[in-house]
């Protein structure tokens, strides 16, 4: 327990050391380029890890659901709530108590937040799917904090 608290506090001091508070336009690009790449690094870096035992994946959707179930459990000590696909490269990913929303989802003033708090996790899906290789595009969308869902477009070579 007192380690989750721990990666919430980190994560949050990362997002603001990275962003500042009254950043706008070109700053805050920069500032969620920069953590989407620092997620990016992690997340290669965590799958390696995680999978050196593994057996290679043997298609997109099982690779999706090693995504939802074990690296998510390694980072947020939970599975994924829900994964969707339209089998043509779009999944998308919703985790309904997001850890790094909920301490910041008290109301909804608070939802213009979200995206500088999901950058990193958007980093580190994409990363674990490089490593995994899969090239992707990862974007995130918040609706009703602290839901969250993570969209996840694949590029076919």
């Amino acid at each position: 327990m007192a380690d989750d608290v721990l990666f919430e506090l980190l994560h949050t001091e990362v997002v603001n050391q990275i962003i500042a508070p009254n950043s706008t336009g070109e700053q805050l690009d920069n500032g969620l380029s920069k953590l989407e790449a620092l997620g990016f690094r992690v997340g290669q870096s965590m799958v390696e890890r995680i999978t050196k035992d593994t057996p290679r994946f043997k298609d997109e959707l099982d690779t999706m659901k090693f995504v939802c179930k074990e690296f998510w459990m390694s980072l947020y000590k939970k599975q994924i709530d829900n994964l969707r696909t339209n089998h043509q490269g779009v999944f998308v990913l919703q985790d309904n108590r997001f850890r790094l929303l909920t301490q910041i989802s008290n109301n909804k003033q608070f939802t213009e937040l979200a995206p500088k708090y999901l950058a990193f996790p958007c980093g580190l899906i994409r990363g674990a799917l490089a490593n995994l290789g899969v090239l992707a595009v990862v974007t995130a969308e918040v609706s009703i904090m602290p839901a969250c869902k993570f969209q996840i477009q694949i590029h076919r070579l």
